[in-house]
């Protein structure tokens, strides 16, 4: 138990050597779901994205691959997390594409209205405050734009204590400002993906 504790706490917070390891293994482990949920969107070709919960940076290596002329930013919580997602785009972060720094998901420092897609994959669980989380998520993004979570079933039913259910989830989101709510379950059973489009008097992102 105490072991299966720590691994929990460097899945919420990597911090040295173990962190900078397990970060690695969610990097591959994570791909083939992440690949999966980022067909559920489109992106302008100047899209400015962000991917909360970062990781080790794969997320953000697909959506640069996806549309090269995008605008991408990163922030996580974890100070290792950070280092390694940096050295996983350095050289998107060199030209000024990519753009990656420490931050938590309850205080997003950037303007209201910023982004066009915000992500979050394999995090949403780990959040100590869901709604305040979402209403943070909202306030950045511009109206219209898309809110994309995705996770493994089982990791939200073994982490979360409350909106583990899709009529929870979809009043969270329609509580905080999201006209639309979609849900996408993969033929595997064991991945979900939640959609949500800002209110906007037009939604021009899928």
């Amino acid at each position: 138990m105490i072991f299966l504790n720590q691994l929990i706490e460097q899945a919420k917070n990597p911090n040295g050597i173990i962190g900078s390891m397990m970060l690695r293994i969610m990097n591959t482990a994570h791909t083939n779901m992440n690949k999966w949920a980022l067909e559920k969107i489109k992106m302008k070709e100047e899209s400015v994205v962000l991917d909360v919960g970062c990781g080790g940076g794969k997320t953000i290596l697909l959506l640069s691959k996806i549309n090269t002329n995008a605008k991408i930013f990163g922030i996580d919580y974890s100070d290792q997390a950070v280092k390694n997602s940096l050295r996983a785009n350095k050289n998107n972060v060199a030209t000024g594409k990519v753009h990656i720094k420490q931050a938590s998901v309850t205080d997003i420092s950037f303007p209201e209205n910023t982004f066009d897609i915000i992500t979050a994959f394999q995090t949403h669980y780990f959040w100590s405050d869901l709604e305040e989380s979402v209403n943070e998520v909202c306030r950045v993004l511009k109206p219209g734009g898309c809110f994309l979570i995705s996770a493994e079933l089982y990791k939200i039913n073994y982490h979360m204590k409350s909106y583990k259910t899709k009529v929870e989830m979809e009043q969270l989101l329609k509580k905080t400002g999201f006209a639309k709510v979609s849900f996408y379950e993969h033929a595997n059973k064991k991945w979900i993906c939640i959609k949500g489009i800002k209110e906007s008097k037009s939604t021009n992102i899928g």
